[in-house]
């Protein structure tokens, strides 16, 4: 009887890797906070990991010289977020809530690393025998 690992470890794992597309681009909306007319963009979480866990996130390439895609944001999976307040010059990046959302992200990235890290060592531990 083998170990599945999608049924052990749930849905962490893939929440790490949205996680960490969510990061990418909340870190591109803080370095373009001083650039006219940049819009701030946000990944739906919750609707992105729906999608992941269906496997409707893979990407198919139509030619061997295609490059493979790197993250998981694809430009459809992108909202614009509303602005409280956007500026004269059509930014609409909120520096503290794009801060505040990172460092949001930046714990549950961390939460569910620990937890997946707790499950490997749970793993480990009955694979050993302990």
């Amino acid at each position: 009887m083998g170990i599945s690992f999608d049924r052990a470890l749930g849905i962490h794992a893939q929440a790490l890797e949205v996680r960490v597309s969510r990061a990418e681009v909340l870190a591109n909306n803080l370095a373009n906070a001083d650039t006219p007319g940049y819009k701030a963009r946000d990944i739906d979480f919750q609707a992105m990991l729906g999608q992941q866990m269906d496997g409707q996130l893979e990407m198919a390439t139509t030619n061997g010289k295609h490059l493979p895609v790197g993250g998981l944001a694809s430009e459809d999976s992108l909202k614009y977020r509303v602005p409280t307040q956007p500026s004269l010059d059509g930014n609409t990046v909120d520096t503290q809530m794009e801060t505040a959302e990172f460092t949001k992200n930046v714990m549950d990235y961390q939460a569910s690393f620990q937890f997946l890290n707790s499950k490997f060592k749970g793993l480990s531990a009955a694979i050993r025998g302990e």
